[in-house]
């Protein structure tokens, strides 16, 4: 068995992760060094990694992982990172592509310029997923 992962503090009156009926939703992550518990301000590729990291988490804490996620929404605070965040992205998905839409935001909290949150799948469920990927 894997040993279970340090999970991110939440900044504000709201949970990690809920699970509803099939569902599990987790809030959106920021580029927050879990070992610290300090936001890092580093490239967008940095950024995006700690905050998928942060995500795969919080999915093994609520019994589940990057493969069960079937939508995620990407903030960005400059569209000109879209690619930079997108290679991150797909090392993290790889052939398992969720549903993503990705909006760019004025600003996001404490100065970070990307944040992701997910749906998933609960595994146990076992609820059928199927993925068009035109």
């Amino acid at each position: 068995m894997s040993e279970k992962r340090k999970l991110p503090q939440a900044k504000g009156p709201y949970s990690l992760w809920v699970k509803a009926g099939d569902f599990i939703y987790v809030s959106g992550q920021g580029p927050l060094d879990v070992e610290t518990g300090q936001v890092v301000l580093q490239d967008i590729q940095t950024q995006t990694r700690l905050c998928l990291q942060n995500i795969e988490a919080i999915l093994q804490d609520a019994g589940a992982g990057l493969a069960d996620v079937v939508k995620t929404t990407v903030f960005l605070t400059d569209m000109a990172d879209f690619g930079r965040m997108n290679e991150v992205y797909a090392g993290f998905f790889g052939q398992v592509k969720p549903a993503r839409t990705t909006v760019q935001a004025a600003a996001l909290p404490m100065g970070i310029a990307v944040e992701i949150e997910a749906v998933a799948v609960d595994p146990q469920s076992k609820a059928k997923v199927t993925r068009y990927q035109g």
